[in-house]
């Protein structure tokens, strides 16, 4: 099963202080990231759903991992110690932290 993990950085209030824009200039210095306003899941069974919002895309060989910026906080799906590894990377590169919720 898969556990969801944010990334974020907190101001004296408890409030999210991410942006998109300091987001996609971080984001535009990792070479295996592409940033997209949607992202398309797809099924086994050939179901397709789209989801409009800022997705950052990690491409690992044939395989796009979305992080999506919501709020003022990027989340990612773990399903796999490298997905694990690559977003502690990002909070380290972001100065922020990361936590499960």
């Amino acid at each position: 099963m898969n556990k969801r993990f944010k990334i974020t950085r907190l101001n004296e209030q408890g409030e999210p202080t991410l942006t998109l824009k300091e987001c996609q200039i971080f984001f535009a210095t990792q070479s295996d990231f592409e940033y997209k306003e949607s992202y398309t899941a797809s099924s086994k069974e050939g179901v397709h759903m789209t989801l409009k919002g800022d997705f950052f895309m990690w491409q690992v060989g044939e395989v796009e991992i979305p992080f999506r910026m919501f709020d003022g906080e990027i989340y990612v799906a773990i399903s796999d110690d490298v997905i694990m590894e690559k977003m502690v990377a990002l909070a380290e590169g972001l100065q922020a932290e990361y936590v499960e919720g």
